[in-house]
């Protein structure tokens, strides 16, 4: 019989297969070895492929594609709520198989081989920032146990080892003095190859036309461009600009009933990295004069008079996040507030 739709769950030795046929009987049940997956869709009629967005999905996506087979991706909380038993992977194959084929259901576009070594480059830049910082905030500790006192942040950590190596006498042991030297050289070749990094992604931002246009909006740089054109290849997969800040969970949690709109603090779901950067984006342009009056001076400080600079600065990153989409689908250039009124 016919194979109209796969259910795959992934993993990483052993992959569940469920297919139902045109009817939506259940036909193929399998189990396959991780070798054994290339070879079992080769040899089967084109069908359509589900597959949750997890860890290796996407290469899995594209190998299962070039046997002509289309392959959607979805994310695996939409998949949850059709597990009809006990959770194994044949269960979730089976819901996997039932999901994909839902109308109303939302896909992950497939990224390729380019896109996920950009978003690479962004999630070791990442760690090595969280280290970096980690390293800073020990030296500044351990010297505050022998009086030495700093503010906080990273350019504050240079001039305090500086007095460290002028200073003479016994108010540090040698062992102390030793450890926190190579402390500071680890500092040191962290922030060196947190440069390279940047210096990389700077290059895959000159060559991509995506992240040059989206670089253009007031706030979004190199590094913020670079992440949404890697993270989002389709823009087209959202409805509209308010589904793409929801979909980053910059938009306020709903909780209505009998026709009473209830809204609170924003859901803070999808895409930690990315909501992040547009958040200090958001906040640069609310402090730097420049920066506010090429996104619209007259909003944004009638909205800081109203609330908080925080909260200002999360409904900034919501709009930069519908600005940033229009242009992702139009094409569009950047126009201020001044020159979209003239």
């Amino acid at each position: 019989m016919q194979v109209a739709t796969i259910g795959l769950d992934l993993a990483k030795h052993w992959f569940q297969v469920h297919g139902v046929d045109a009817a939506g009987a259940a036909i193929l049940r399998k189990c396959l070895k991780r070798a054994e997956v290339i070879a079992f869709f080769q040899g089967i009629e084109p069908c359509l492929v589900g597959m949750e967005a997890c860890a290796s999905s996407h290469y899995w996506a594209r190998e299962i594609a070039r046997f002509g087979h289309t392959v959607r991706l979805m994310p695996p909380a939409y998949v949850k709520p059709y597990v009809k038993r006990g959770k194994n992977d044949a269960a979730d194959a089976e819901a996997i198989c039932e999901a994909v084929t839902r109308p109303t259901m939302r896909f992950v576009a497939v990224k390729t081989p380019e896109q996920q070594g950009l978003l690479m480059l962004h999630r070791a830049r990442r760690l090595l920032v969280r280290q970096r910082t980690m390293t800073a905030c020990a030296i500044r500790s351990h010297l505050a146990e022998f009086g030495f006192i700093t503010g906080q942040g990273i350019g504050r950590v240079e001039p305090l080892l500086e007095r460290l190596a002028e200073e003479e006498g016994e108010r540090l042991p040698g062992e102390v003095r030793d450890i926190l030297f190579m402390l500071a050289a680890e500092l040191a070749t962290l922030g060196e190859r947190i440069a390279q990094i940047e210096a990389r992604i700077d290059a895959q931002h000159r060559a991509n036309p995506v992240s040059r246009l989206i670089a253009t909006i007031p706030g979004i740089g190199p590094i913020t461009a670079t992440a949404i054109a890697a993270t989002v290849p389709d823009a087209t997969a959202f409805r509209s600009g308010r589904d793409f800040a929801a979909w980053l969970g910059l938009t306020p949690r709903q909780n209505s009933s009998g026709g009473k709109d209830r809204l609170g603090s924003i859901t803070k779901r999808g895409d930690t990295y990315l909501r992040h950067l547009l958040f200090i984006g958001a906040r640069n342009v609310i402090r730097y004069p420049k920066a506010r009056e090429a996104a619209g001076t007259a909003w944004i400080e009638a909205l800081v008079a109203r609330r908080s600079r925080t909260v200002a600065a999360v409904a900034l990153a919501n709009k930069m996040a519908r600005i940033a989409w229009a242009m992702m689908t139009t094409g569009e250039v950047y126009r201020s507030a001044r020159e979209a009124t003239a």
